[in-house]
């Protein structure tokens, strides 16, 4: 499951739209926002891609991209 309260606000504070992430990751706008809401899965590639593109550090990688839910 992707953290995407987290991943947004990187892309927030990044400054770019939506579209222009999802371009950059190969993905149509609403193929992005699938991903986004946890409808479908983010592939390695797309991980990669958004780590660069947002400046994530290894640990916001994991923490967006690897994150689950405490029960």
């Amino acid at each position: 499951m992707t953290n995407s309260v987290l991943l947004r606000q990187k892309i927030d504070e990044s400054g770019y739209k939506l579209a222009f992430v999802a371009a950059k990751c190969g993905l149509t706008y609403y193929g992005f926002l699938k991903k986004l809401n946890n409808e479908t899965e983010f592939k390695a590639s797309e991980m990669v891609i958004l780590k660069g593109l947002l400046g994530l550090s290894d640990e916001e990688r994991d923490e967006i991209f690897f994150y689950t839910e405490s029960r």
